[in-house]
């Protein structure tokens, strides 16, 4: 088995504690934070350790902590501000409480130009290093692991492999480039996924819409064995549309769209056209011109990262 790591959880949200369940199993020494007290009993089932401050975080991982280790503090929250103040600003921000050479790792969706900031901060004023690590699968991480694009002084990412091991699938994480790179390939996929979402929904629409009756559910079942267009966006199609008294109830309301918004601006500011995912988000940030595809997307979100939908008991 690979070096056990001691290691901090900040947020235990629907990803946080997959991951701390996937670190757990790993043979990894968990301490969870988080301000529910619902998710910190969840965390403890999984077989991590709590604390009820935030603050009192690095001082545990440091009786844990194996000698001459960096201590590491992997973050699961809200791209945005709740970064900013649970590192830097809040009243018990962590990177104060933080030793040089310490490892923060920031697993959320945050904007890559953020990352690249907060990074150098860290580094100039606490000598803290921090790695970015866009994390995708949704909710089925936590059984099949995690893909994590990672970030970051190269050191730093070596000293925790072990921790990625353990939550990634298989071959599911890989360092690829410096502060902001974990972040920023992360984005694209995010981008990606909009486009093919995009065009999943469009073309299950024009099924529903023909002149003969068409059986969506066992169409993406049969695309599933040896098409080109198999994937695992289909699957999750194919898992919604099995659940009929479900998907009727999902509203044309997609939501999301930051990740995709932030790849769209750098794409013009790289002078690279993007024509497809532009309008794949342009459809889910606005009113959509197709709403049959605006509710197949929305099922798609729901299914693999359990994002909320509005349904149309709400519209009315």
């Amino acid at each position: 088995m690979a070096h056990s790591l001691s290691v901090g959880l900040v947020g235990l949200g629907r990803m946080g504690v997959g991951i701390a369940e996937r670190l757990v199993a790993g043979g990894h020494r968990v301490t969870a934070f988080d301000l529910k007290a619902q998710a910190c009993d969840a965390a403890h089932q999984a077989g991590a350790a709590t604390v009820d401050r935030l603050a009192d975080l690095p001082s545990r991982l440091e009786e844990s902590a194996d000698a001459g280790r960096p201590r590491a503090i992997w973050l699961m929250l809200p791209a945005g501000p709740a970064i900013d103040h649970v590192l830097l600003e809040g009243p018990e921000a962590l990177a104060p409480r933080l030793s040089a050479g310490d490892i923060v790792i920031d697993g959320g969706n945050s904007n890559f130009r953020d990352s690249m900031r907060r990074a150098e901060r860290l580094a100039d004023e606490f000598g803290v290093r921090m790695i970015d690590c866009g994390t995708s699968a949704g909710v089925h991480g936590q059984q099949l692991g995690y893909c994590l694009m990672l970030g970051g002084d190269a050191e730093a990412v070596a000293l925790c492999e072990p921790l990625f091991a353990a939550a990634a699938a298989p071959e599911g994480y890989a360092h690829m480039g410096p502060s902001g790179a974990g972040h920023f390939v992360k984005m694209v996929h995010n981008a990606i996924e909009y486009g093919l979402a995009q065009v999943l929904g469009e073309g299950f629409s024009m099924l529903d819409a023909a002149e003969f009756p068409v059986d969506l559910r066992r169409a993406a079942e049969l695309w599933q064995h040896g098409s080109v267009i198999r994937s695992w966006l289909m699957e999750l199609a194919q898992t919604a549309l099995s659940r009929p008294d479900h998907f009727e109830r999902i509203a044309p309301k997609i939501g999301g769209g930051s990740t995709g918004t932030w790849a769209v601006e750098e794409a013009d500011r790289m002078n690279v056209r993007v024509p497809a995912i532009a309008l794949s988000l342009a459809e889910r940030t606005g009113e959509p011109s197709n709403e049959f595809a605006a509710r197949i997307i929305a099922a798609l979100r729901y299914e693999f990262g359990r994002h909320p939908f509005q349904t149309r008991d709400e519209q009315t």
